[in-house]
């Protein structure tokens, strides 16, 4: 592994209250949906048993075979249970400390992450063109939404509503409890970016054409749109009040989520595919290239730091209690001191493109070798 250049390292202070609004700070014990919560934030701020100080013991506590690769599906976490979808159709219950199955229900091949909110775990699929809400502790079928389209995008849950992208450039919000269509708005580009919410604002960029959206999340009326001029993989990541997304031109951009006002922008050395994650005031995104995970200052792009692990990422990184964990296709999962970028851990596991989740001490990751991976500190 190679470190690649550190730039004016700033120290990362703790925070009680959840980055996201309207999520509670107890929810945050838990990853209850892609990038931990509708924000995209990426971020634990509950997290205490990990540090910069432990993570460098972290052991393999077990792995979960599934029958096909685990990519698109990052995994949730909630109440002592880790949700994670697979190629092999299914979408798996798996209880979180012992990796031991507790349901499986067929979805149809997913690369969609799951979102469990209030009960519920919501999946897309991406064969049967499907959005499912079952029953979180038994696995029961609540609802399924036909779509017409695959799903390879990951839905958002927030104030009683489901939002999914489709392909053909619908942004679909449905009732979560009953799965009825609430609005549909159409951009005419293809969307590959996952949705994300925040202070009653819906916002995803999109494949064709490179813009950025932001709906009402109530009526679906447009608010406002910025052309990046570029194809977009990357979701969007929206803290106080700052909209963080990146592009296949390379940069990381930062718009004023209420206006669409651009900001800043910071040219990485190629594509940006991973979502970028927010923690006291440094953002963290992913690329290709010889500066694969940049540390940048949120408010001024100012480049923190920058680690090279030898291969390119699109994993979205996660960040929790001073340490900020990615996967890579060099076959590694790795752990950095998120202030300073130094080395603290990696473990092989095969090509990663999905993101960790970190929770109760606890950091899991789904992996082109087909098993799903938990990590935990060895007992005392």
């Amino acid at each position: 592994m190679v470190i690649g250049s550190t730039v004016a390292a700033q120290p990362v202070l703790a925070q009680s209250n959840p980055p996201c609004p309207g999520v509670s700070a107890t929810a945050f014990v838990n990853w209850p949906q892609f990038h931990s919560d509708p924000c995209h934030t990426g971020y634990n701020p509950n997290e205490f048993i990990l540090s910069p100080a432990t993570v460098g013991n972290l052991v393999l506590d077990w792995l979960y075979t599934t029958g096909d690769i685990v990519w698109g599906s990052s995994p949730a976490v909630v109440n002592g249970v880790v949700y994670v979808g697979s190629h092999d159709g299914n979408l798996y219950a798996l209880n979180a400390r012992t990796g031991t199955l507790l349901w499986s229900y067929p979805t149809g091949s997913s690369q969609s992450s799951p979102a469990v909110v209030n009960g519920v775990v919501y999946i897309g699929s991406y064969y049967d063109y499907g959005l499912y809400a079952l029953n979180a502790v038994t696995g029961t079928l609540l609802w399924k939404h036909n779509t017409g389209l695959r799903v390879d995008t990951s839905p958002a849950v927030a104030n009683g509503a489901v939002y999914i992208a489709l392909p053909d450039g619908t942004l679909r919000a449905l009732n979560a409890t009953t799965g009825a269509l609430l609005w549909n708005y159409a951009v005419g580009e293809t969307i590959a970016s996952s949705p994300a919410v925040a202070n009653g604002t819906v916002y995803f960029g999109t494949y064709s054409f490179g813009n950025v959206y932001a709906l009402n999340a109530a009526t679906g009326a447009l608010l406002w749109t910025y052309d990046t001029n570029t194809t977009m993989f990357s979701s969007p990541a929206v803290v106080n009040g700052v909209l963080y997304v990146g592009g296949y031109d390379g940069n990381l951009w930062a718009l004023n989520a209420t206006t669409g006002a651009f900001l800043w922008k910071y040219q990485t050395q190629s594509e940006v595919y991973s979502s970028p994650a927010v923690a006291n005031g440094v953002v963290y995104v992913g690329s290709f290239g010889y500066d694969s995970l940049s540390a940048v200052n949120a408010t001024t792009g100012e480049l923190l730091w920058k680690y090279w692990p030898g291969g390119d990422i699109v994993s979205s990184p996660a960040v929790a209690n001073g340490v900020v964990y990615f996967g890579c296709r060099d076959g590694h999962l790795y752990a950095l001191n998120a202030a300073t970028g130094a080395f603290l851990w990696s473990f092989t596991i095969g090509r990663v493109d999905d993101s960790p989740a970190v929770a109760n001490g606890m950091v899991y990751i789904g992996s082109f070798d087909h098993n799903l991976y938990a990590f935990h500190l060895p007992a005392q």
